[in-house]
């Protein structure tokens, strides 16, 4: 059985910027078609907001209004993000580092789930670790 994928912000920030590889692209639409949503955390609209306020948040969009064209993407949908999920975020077996937002992320997928959509390395390794399901971009 399939199941949903959620983007990491990486990701996020490459489907609004229509920069994402074929790859990816045929993998969300392969999902869409297969009636399932991709998932995005509230906790991607709090790291963009950080990205901005540092001058690291590099689109012609401003971040609000990145987030809204992110979420009118077909299929796209919010995550639920409960006090179970950001207290599951503090205590993630295995190693994974102290990231905040990669926590979140990696507590989500885990609490729902999710395969996670990412480039990021910490989030590849604590894939390999056994803990978490990715599809690599």
């Amino acid at each position: 059985m399939k199941r949903p994928f959620l983007l990491d912000t990486c990701a996020a920030l490459w489907i609004v910027a229509e920069e994402m590889s074929q790859t990816v692209a045929d993998a969300l639409t392969e999902s869409r078609h297969s009636g399932l949503l991709t998932y995005v955390s509230p906790i991607t609209a709090w790291e963009i907001g950080i990205l901005a306020r540092k001058g690291r948040f590099k689109s012609r969009h401003a971040p609000q209004r990145w987030f809204e064209i992110l979420m009118e993407t077909p299929g796209a949908a919010l995550a639920e993000l409960t006090p179970a999920v950001l207290m599951e975020s503090s205590f993630l077996p295995g190693l994974i580092h102290g990231d905040p937002f990669d926590r979140v992320i990696a507590a989500t997928a885990r609490e729902y789930d999710f395969i996670v959509v990412t480039r990021d390395r910490a989030l590849l390794h604590y894939a390999q670790q056994g803990y978490l399901s990715v599809f690599k971009c």
